[in-house]
């Protein structure tokens, strides 16, 4: 049985540092990830090939960095980001200011597990470097089976890589951690490749 307040991966509470940023030391968190994420990012983006029109679905947009290319370097139609932290949701709101107003982009809060999204509504699923606190592997990769439409993709990417950096070594997943993400993914969905980018390992699913 899983614990609601533990990630399945460690076992352990999420910190409020980075995986589930909280207040001051979150906000400190939200910083880092903006710079330490950059790279990995910019990856899953070109690996999801965003269509004019697509609908995108962002889980744990963080400091919304992510969110911010979706709507300057690719022609998707609606963004949305879901995320449990409140601290957060402020750092993205301020990077997509423009595209909130003109009601491109949502903001809700949100977790892999309860997107509170309708059924078959994306295109496209992204998420950067959360899968592994997730609490719930099996719920999470559910969920989101359930809000991809037919013939859309998924996209989950963690630390890793061929030639990771310095500060996301320590976070690599063993190889038996990945193969139950790998199994999880298979369970729920009728393809699921993985893939090696310069700086993570990437789940593609459809």
């Amino acid at each position: 049985m899983t614990d609601p307040g533990r990630a399945w991966t460690t076992g352990k509470p999420p910190n409020k540092l980075a995986a589930l940023p909280t207040g001051p030391l979150g906000m400190l968190g939200g910083w880092m990830m903006s710079r330490m994420n950059r790279s990995e990012q910019r990856e899953v983006l070109d690996l999801a090939a965003v269509a004019a029109g697509e609908s995108v679905l962002e889980v744990g947009y963080g400091p919304g960095v992510l969110l911010a290319d979706l709507v300057t370097d690719t022609k998707a139609g609606r963004i949305v980001g879901i995320d449990p932290s409140p601290e957060m949701r402020v750092a993205a709101a301020k990077r997509t200011a423009a595209a909130i107003v003109n009601h491109r982009v949502r903001l809700e809060p949100g977790t892999a597990e309860a997107t509170g999204q309708p059924p078959a509504s994306f295109d496209v699923i992204l998420s950067v470097n959360t899968v592994a606190i997730w609490p719930d592997l099996d719920a999470g990769v559910r969920e989101l089976a359930r809000v991809l439409r037919p013939g859309g993709r998924l996209l989950l990417s963690w630390h890793g890589g061929t030639a990771p950096t310095r500060a996301a070594r320590s976070m690599i997943l063993p190889e038996e951690r990945l193969e139950r993400v790998h199994a999880a993914l298979a369970a729920g969905f009728a393809s699921v490749e993985r893939l090696r980018t310069e700086h993570c390992d990437v789940f593609r699913a459809s």
